[in-house]
């Protein structure tokens, strides 16, 4: 320390700082946000510890001083969530027979409210999915205006509560069963489709779980009142979804088949609710994505808030996020499966 200039002792300062806060949000995950609702804000900004942690690392690397072992040694004991942030490449494996297309969007109600001023997005939504040709199809935030509008498949499982917005699943394959899950005190719900693929029954459910209501445009005048409210909600937000998360866990225990949970979680891969919800699945973005991930039209934050999980004997052969395609506050994404065993 009396070797390092006071500018390096400031530097070392705030990188100790940063550490701190950082070993506290690895721990966050595996704590209920009722418990501590304000601290577990903090998963939604672990990316952006991460990036300065390798920032820090970086200075102190250049200037070959020891202090480079503390960012170092942080980013090494966050191995895991340093996956679920980038990766550094795709796979994208041979596709083969047996193989099956499943695509995840939050559609936003297809524009119903202008919120784009593009008008004819209720139809260039179903024109990208038509191109996309996905297999099974998970819509969240569904709107009565695509009930017409997704004619190449012969099976659905629409579900609008409230005649407004809701979910729909559509497949190729024969739907034999669905089903709904409510959430006490919200709009927000689950629903899920068992559909038929040959001799296997594979379970899939599509979930739009509690909104924060934090809109892509937070970061404009901001002030210290503004702040506190988003804390408020956000925290607020994370209470109820944990409540749904855990609704859901119960839920998929129950269920002998095969399963695929895809949709919007609003948290982000290193909260409670993302380890509640995945439990002992694949994320489909860790096993063959590449890049952020991002899923969800922030302008300056890479946030990756919708995901695809999947059983344990269901391989991710492909995962794509259509970033290019700006036709809701969401990106659709979209992977392709196979059986690494038939189900008994």
């Amino acid at each position: 320390m009396k070797k390092l200039s006071w500018f390096n002792r400031v530097v070392l300062w705030i990188n100790i700082v940063l550490t701190v806060l950082t070993v506290i949000s690895y721990i966050l995950p595996f704590m209920a946000p009722k418990v501590f609702p304000i601290l577990s804000v903090f998963t939604l900004v672990m990316p952006l510890m991460l990036v300065f942690n390798a920032i820090f690392f970086v200075y102190w690397l250049l200037q070959f001083k020891r202090q480079m072992l503390l960012s170092g040694l942080v980013l090494l004991l966050g191995i895991t969530f340093v996956s679920k942030l980038y990766r550094f490449s795709s796979k994208d494996r041979e596709p083969v027979s047996g193989d099956f297309t499943l695509m995840s969007y939050n559609v936003r109600l297809f524009n119903l409210y202008n919120w784009l001023p593009d008008t004819d997005i209720a139809k260039k939504i179903p024109a990208f999915v038509k191109e996309q040709n996905p297999d099974v199809l998970c819509l969240q935030e569904y709107n009565k205006v695509g009930n017409n509008s997704f004619s190449q498949y012969k099976h659905s499982f629409i579900y609008t509560p409230d005649k407004q917005s809701g979910q729909a699943i559509y497949s190729r394959f024969p739907i034999i069963g669905t089903g709904d899950i409510q959430f006490p005190g919200s709009a927000n719900n689950v629903v899920y489709a068992d559909i038929k693929k040959g001799k296997d029954t594979i379970r899939v459910y599509s979930m739009h779980l509690q909104s924060i209501k934090i809109s892509p445009d937070i970061h404009e005048n901001i002030d210290e009142q503004k702040s506190k409210v988003i804390f408020y909600r956000i925290s607020e937000a994370f209470k109820r979804q944990q409540l749904q998360a855990e609704i859901v866990q119960q839920h998929k225990n129950e269920c002998h088949h095969p399963m695929i949970i895809c949709g919007d979680l609003n948290n982000s891969a290193f909260s409670y609710v993302y380890r509640s919800v995945k439990g002992n699945m694949n994320d489909a973005f860790e096993e063959a994505g590449g890049g952020f991930g991002r899923s969800y039209n922030y302008k300056y934050y890479p946030a990756r808030i919708d995901y695809i999980f999947t059983d344990e004997n269901i391989e991710v052969k492909k995962y794509e996020t259509f970033s290019k395609f700006i036709n809701s506050d969401h990106f659709p994404i979209m992977t392709r499966l196979g059986f690494t065993k038939e189900e008994d």
